[in-house]
């Protein structure tokens, strides 16, 4: 038997709760919602390049038919563009278009797959002091770009939104899953001042050795002055790490970075978590549940 195949019998044999959650490599995006034209929301897409040329974005901006109020839409920024749209359905955008209606900016990909793996990798992820040729510590790929990502969402992805629909800046969530959610507390905690409402699901702590937890040092002077929201989600049934089991204290770590920054002044921190969801399924139950919870009804 090949080595692969063996591999895989194995993996087969012995199924992880990471690897049952974890979609297939090259499962598609769902485009079913971006074909019709009765719903609540219209959809349009904006493409735009990195300035290296490496990476290839899609942005799907969906905008609610009635006319935005005088400040503009809040607008909700969805990581994982791709996989983001196929969380949302009809009976959620209509329930968004009766509350506070923002305006959804799914930023994915120019991929017909659900997730872009490579250049995630590299967008949601961290720069390491002192590694100039940094890697991914689970697949080897160019990682820490997230600095760089989170300039071309202010510098260039805002703009360019702003010019399709009025936006109201100073109500502004970013949504992100996995690294995703990594990048959402990078956000939160090294510039605070970009967003106003952060909302990381599942988020990889664990990632380059906790390195994210180590940027709490020197958070509160950063967040001094700022006010803003978090709300981290997370599966009941996914484990700290990837491959590992669930263990009874996968959710002390989140726990206790949230009530950390709870207790800084103008911070409004809280954990949310859905019982019996594993880490794969904690992606769309999140989005709604953000949706549902700030801008429906």
């Amino acid at each position: 038997m090949k080595l692969r195949s063996l591999v895989l019998a194995l993996a087969l044999a012995v199924p992880g709760p990471a690897l049952l959650a974890a979609p297939a490599a090259d499962q598609k995006m769902d485009t079913t919602l971006l074909q019709r034209q009765d719903l609540a929301y219209r959809f349009s897409t904006l493409n735009l390049d990195s300035a290296d040329g490496q990476r290839h974005y899609r942005l799907w901006i969906a905008r609610p038919r009635q006319a935005a109020p005088a400040g503009g839409y809040p607008v909700v920024w969805m990581l994982d563009g791709n996989a983001a749209i196929g969380a949302l359905d009809d009976k959620l955008l209509d329930e968004l278009a009766h509350g506070k209606a923002p305006l959804l900016v799914a930023v994915g990909y120019q991929t017909p797959l659900r997730i872009e793996r490579v250049s995630r990798t590299f967008d949601y992820t961290p720069p390491r002091p002192l590694q100039a040729r940094q890697k991914d510590p689970l697949t080897g790929e160019p990682s820490g770009g997230a600095d760089i990502f989170l300039d071309l969402m202010r510098d260039r992805m805002l703009p360019a939104v702003a010019a399709q629909a009025p936006v109201d800046r100073t109500r502004q969530t970013l949504w992100g899953h996995s690294y995703g959610g990594l990048l959402v507390l990078h956000a939160l905690l090294t510039r605070p001042q970009q967003f106003s409402f952060y909302a990381p699901a599942s988020p990889s702590l664990w990632w380059g050795d906790g390195a994210i937890l180590g940027e709490r040092a020197g958070a509160a002077q950063r967040l001094k002055g700022q006010t803003a929201q978090l709300l981290l989600m997370r599966g009941g049934k996914e484990p700290f790490r990837p491959r590992e089991a669930v263990a009874d204290d996968a959710l002390k770590p989140a726990q206790e970075l949230v009530n950390e920054l709870a207790h800084l002044p103008g911070i409004d921190a809280q954990l949310h978590v859905f019982d019996g969801l594993s880490h794969g399924e904690t992606l769309a139950a999140s989005l709604r549940y953000l949706l549902r919870t700030q801008f429906s009804r």
